[in-house]
């Protein structure tokens, strides 16, 4: 059982849970429940008829299950909410909460492989269940699948040579730690730039490992299918690729072109945009480096 301390400080905990507009007897869910940081907020708020659902699919977070008859912790993939959420007989919720993006317990696990800090075995699952890891994407994938994961989710402009790069090398050996494909890579890591580099680069394979592109959009435009009216969903992104799509989604419930128009040229959207963006102050930040990237947006339903 992991310890809670490891999973340390949510991230925007008050201005997150604040976004939800907790009814005392309403219906929440924690999609990212972690060290159920956020997950205890909400039960803070609740009254004796509320009930709180939480998601995780990573093994390490079910130690950490809260002992309160008003939560249910589900071992699942956000991307199946509504059907989880089904099973539990619950068809509607009055607010959603997404903190997106690896938790400072999964990168400060070294064999986990999320980390730029440690080496370890090229994995990258946040659930141990999923069959797809760092391993087979970064030996088995082919030139144009890994040049696509570095530009489309690394956004990395040198992604076809680090493509090559990386089937050359296999050639004549198997990659098979962070450690070696950071050997490989070595030309494209220069030492000012070394760590943003990385990070990119562990971003994209990270993100083709768990979907998580894909498991977002599902998520999204099933929280839509599920929000009572006026429920609320309080979402918190950290780097651009999620938080256009989280940004789009909320203007108006699409994640490419623009809603259609009817007769007199007005088009309806599904949700209602709460406030402006919100960022972490300077001593949030102190305490807590995760949340330098955190972007953390409220929509409610129309």
């Amino acid at each position: 059982m992991m310890m809670e301390m490891e999973y340390h400080n949510p991230v925007l905990l008050k201005e997150t849970v604040d976004g939800l507009n907790i009814k005392p007897d309403g219906i929440y869910v924690d999609v990212t429940f972690g060290g159920g940081g956020h997950s205890k907020e909400i039960l803070s708020r609740l009254g004796p008829n509320g009930r709180l659902f939480g998601f995780d699919q990573d093994e390490d977070a079910l130690g950490n299950a809260l002992p309160d008859e008003r939560f249910t912790l589900i071992h699942e993939n956000f991307r199946y909410i509504k059907r989880f959420l089904r099973f539990h007989g619950v068809k509607s919720v009055d607010g959603i909460l997404a903190d997106l993006g690896v938790s400072s317990h999964q990168f400060d696990v070294p064999e986990r492989g999320f980390s730029t800090r440690f080496d370890a075995d090229l994995d990258m699952r946040m659930s141990k269940r999923n069959e797809l890891d760092a391993h087979k994407v970064i030996n088995e994938y082919d030139d144009a699948n890994l040049k696509r994961v570095f530009l489309d989710y690394g956004e990395l402009k040198a992604a076809p040579a680090i493509a090559r790069t990386i089937i050359e090398a296999r050639e004549y050996k198997t990659i098979n730690t962070t450690d070696e494909l950071k050997m490989v890579l070595a030309k494209f890591l220069p030492d000012q730039f070394k760590n943003k580099i990385l990070a990119q680069i562990y971003q994209a394979i990270r993100i083709e490992v768990n979907q998580e592109m894909e498991v977002l959009k599902e998520f999204l435009e099933q929280s839509l299918e599920i929000l009572k009216p006026e429920g609320r969903l309080s979402v918190i992104s950290y780097h651009s690729l999620e938080d256009r799509l989280v940004k789009r989604f909320m203007k108006n419930g699409l994640f490419e072109g623009e809603p259609e128009r009817d007769f007199f040229g007005n088009f309806s959207v599904p949700f209602k945009l709460v406030g402006k963006l919100i960022v972490p102050d300077d001593a949030e930040i102190k305490i807590n480096n995760r949340a330098r990237s955190a972007k953390l947006r409220i929509a409610e339903k129309r």
